[in-house]
């Protein structure tokens, strides 16, 4: 387990967000089920026979199957790899992965893997034919994100340029396309809204 020597709310001052990349909830293309619905009468017939891979505890991945499990009263077998846990999941070892859309985008395409609905509130815009988990696990949301800090003793005048200068980067439009690209949706959040966001997210 990593013990952080500093305290993430009072020593990191949120400055702004910059992206999120969705997730989505993919198994092999043999799993029988074909919807989330499906998915989660699966898990309730099959209580912790299913096995749930990740990139590690306490990691995105992790967090998020746990959150759902959480909502849907439900219950996997978490499998922490280390490594790549992509040949086991093409080949079923493990049945369920909270994969990156830009992860996993070209293996759905191929029909390898199915994703079964996306992380985000709405369908991501690479996969517009899946849907989102909130569509049948109402309040549903996770994902990844990634954003700037500074020191908690960072002058004001000099956080608030740096807002002001992420927003507006993430405002040009090659900058949209390139996140887009990469399978990242801008996430443009000033100093306030981020500061909100971030300890939104340490709640859940």
């Amino acid at each position: 387990m990593v013990v952080l020597t500093f305290d993430f709310l009072s020593d990191i001052v949120p400055i702004a967000g910059i992206a999120r990349p969705p997730f989505a909830i993919t198994v092999p293309a043999s799993f029988p089920p074909q919807t989330i619905s499906e998915f989660i009468a699966y898990l309730n017939t099959h209580p912790g026979k299913v096995n749930m891979g990740s990139a590690g505890i306490g990691g995105v991945q992790h967090v998020s199957g746990e959150l759902f499990q959480l909502m849907t009263g439900t219950r996997m077998l978490h499998v922490p790899y280390r490594g790549d846990f992509m040949p086991d999941l093409l080949s079923g070892q493990v049945q369920v992965v909270w994969v990156p859309v830009a992860q996993a985008l070209a293996l759905v395409r191929d029909g390898k893997l199915r994703a079964l609905a996306v992380t985000t509130t709405k369908r991501a815009p690479t996969l517009p034919d899946v849907p989102s988990v909130n569509d049948s696990v109402k309040g549903y949301e996770s994902s990844g994100w990634y954003g700037l800090g500074a020191p908690s003793k960072t002058p004001r005048e000099i956080t608030s340029k740096l807002a002001d200068t992420m927003i507006e980067i993430l405002d040009d439009p090659l900058v949209k396309e390139r996140l887009a690209q990469l399978g990242f949706e801008p996430m443009p959040l000033a100093s306030d809204a981020f500061v909100k966001h971030v300890a939104d997210e340490i709640v859940k």
